[in-house]
């Protein structure tokens, strides 16, 4: 029989290229491409501009450490546990002492004796971590009764943060209760999720995370987005405009303050998050950092609309106030960036006082795994952000709970205060920066889907009794307007209609009833007064 001609397979083509494909150029004996050129003279934050707060006093002396294992061990001695072993870590703030419990002692047992282990120390705020994970032993928190302040100089000039070199996005937030500096990589957390009560130092926590970024990254390669309902918080950083933040095209003010502004920014990110997407499968790569590595290698081709992406960081200050004036139109965004964004470098860090169900809610807890925790007032707060107890029994004052991938670290916070940041900032602002600041693509909002014809002018007599009703029902049903008020079924339709132009419910959805966009009656009384 006949032999069939063996296919012939073209060997010279890499893998990764289409031949016909015009996305990609040829490989070239050109320099990589650098973006940092863009700006070259752009110098870098030297550790001067840091302030050193280490105070001279702050040790544990032998005396206490000794005198504090005496009392454990008789604590424990009183409701008859015997202890093998028992070591002391000494940390900043926290004295860790591990002990290991004579054998067929019941771990429940010690942990519910936290309280008289308080009493018998006479220290506030003592946690119990039964087990230890990986060391076989119990631990007891004890807070120093003469805290050590955790400098953010000392932080940043370690050896871990300067010689790092595997983070794309490397913070260093402070030091563990073995006084190591604890460094994290923002781009493998994806997104962090930031909760304290007032005054426990949750914005000096934000102010650290920046801090770490600002003396690591270049202008070129990081931009933030940073929205601050309070807009006190996040003003210092108005001046580094020009190089390292980000904004929509039309805006005046970088840091975003007002809550329609902040949806449009926001749904602003979901549209770059889907060019960035098409961008990257276009080149044939997974991630932003394969495709900077191809675009640096001038494997891209910039005519076909190929550019250096930089990580985008985005920083909300005050979430629950957001919630509470806009609620779902701004959940929605951010659930969609959370879930989709890290992969084309958009990173979220979101901050709130308040950890309760309906601020951090289920969409929002899945797609936040990296959280961190300053003191709450109480367990059930710190049983939201964290998923378990703990953060209600911190000493405040920069005390907190990092969780990462199910591994709980107890830090202090490294301290930055206003005027070093000031510092900081007048030092890149006075530097040459870009033209303007990075231009976010332009948001337009979907039209109003067939609701052009309602007459905003004449509204209902009824209008503002059926907004409240729905408001405080929270259910957006035409058919419960009519039950409610006896009118029919155009009437009650008209004045759906014109709800939904003025952004009290959302469009129809069918059979079902439609989503209540206001979450208070707050909220609508100052909409209404706006109509009126």
């Amino acid at each position: 029989p006949m032999q069939e001609e063996p296919t012939i397979l073209d060997e010279d083509v890499p893998d990764d290229v289409d031949r016909d494909d015009d996305n990609f150029l040829p490989e070239t004996t050109l320099e990589p491409y650098d973006p940092r050129l863009d700006l070259s003279t752009y110098k870098f934050p030297s550790l001067e501009l840091l302030d050193n707060h280490q105070s001279p006093e702050a040790n544990v002396s032998n005396e206490e450490l000794i005198s504090n294992k005496n009392r454990i061990v008789e604590a424990l001695r009183n409701f008859k546990i015997e202890i093998v072993k028992i070591r002391a870590t000494i940390g900043p703030t926290i004295t860790l002492y591990e002990i290991v419990p004579a054998p067929g002692i019941r771990i429940s047992k010690i942990k519910s004796l936290e309280d008289d282990i308080a009493l018998s120390l006479a220290a506030l705020g003592i946690r119990i971590i039964a087990p230890m994970p990986g060391q076989g032993t119990i631990g007891i928190e004890v807070p120093n009764s003469h805290p050590q302040i955790v400098s953010m100089r000392s932080i940043i000039a370690s050896k871990k943060f300067q010689e790092d070199e595997k983070s794309e996005l490397p913070i260093v937030l402070g030091k563990t209760i073995s006084n190591e500096t604890f460094l994290l990589d923002l781009a493998k957390m994806p997104h962090i999720l930031v909760a304290g009560a007032t005054g426990q130092g949750k914005s000096v926590g934000l102010n650290a995370l920046i801090t770490s970024l600002l003396y690591k990254k270049h202008p070129a390669e990081l931009k933030f987005v940073m929205v601050d309902p309070k807009k006190v918080e996040l003003s210092l950083y108005s001046v580094i405009e020009k190089h390292f933040l980000a904004k929509l095209p039309d805006e005046e003010e970088p840091i975003v303050t007002d809550v329609d502004k902040v949806k449009n920014t926001l749904n602003s990110l979901c549209v770059e998050m889907d060019h960035r997407y098409d961008l990257l499968k276009k080149a044939h790569v997974r991630n932003v950092k394969e495709y900077n590595g191809k675009f640096i290698a001038r494997r891209l081709n910039p005519e076909k609309g190929h550019h250096y992406m930089p990580y985008i960081v985005v920083i909300i200050d005050e979430f629950a106030d957001l919630i509470m004036q806009a609620g779902k139109e701004i959940e929605l965004p951010i659930a969609r960036i959370a879930q989709l964004a890290r992969a084309v470098g958009i990173h979220m860090v979101i901050a709130t006082q308040r950890p309760s169900v309906n601020v951090i809610t289920g969409v929002i807890k899945a797609n936040f795994p990296a959280r961190i925790a300053f003191k709450v007032a109480q367990g059930i707060d710190s049983k939201t952000i964290l998923d378990q107890s703990g953060a209600h029994q911190l000493i405040g004052k920069g005390d907190m709970l990092v969780s990462q991938s199910n591994t709980i670290t107890r830090l202090q916070c490294a301290l930055v205060e206003t005027p070093e940041i000031e510092r900081i900032c007048a030092f890149i602002a006075d530097q040459q920066g870009y033209m303007d600041a990075f231009l976010l693509p332009e948001y337009v909002p979907d039209g109003d889907g067939g609701l052009s014809d309602v007459d905003m002018q004449n509204i209902d007599a009824m209008f503002d009794q059926c907004a409240r009703l729905v408001v405080a029902t929270q259910q957006g049903s035409t058919s419960m307007i009519q039950r409610k008020f006896s009118i029919g079924y155009n009437r009650a339709g008209r004045i759906m209609d014109q709800m939904e132009k003025a952004g009290i419910v959302g469009p129809s959805e069918g059979g079902k009833p439609r989503q209540v966009l206001l979450q208070d009656e707050y909220s609508l009384e100052q909409l209404l007064n706006r109509l009126h």
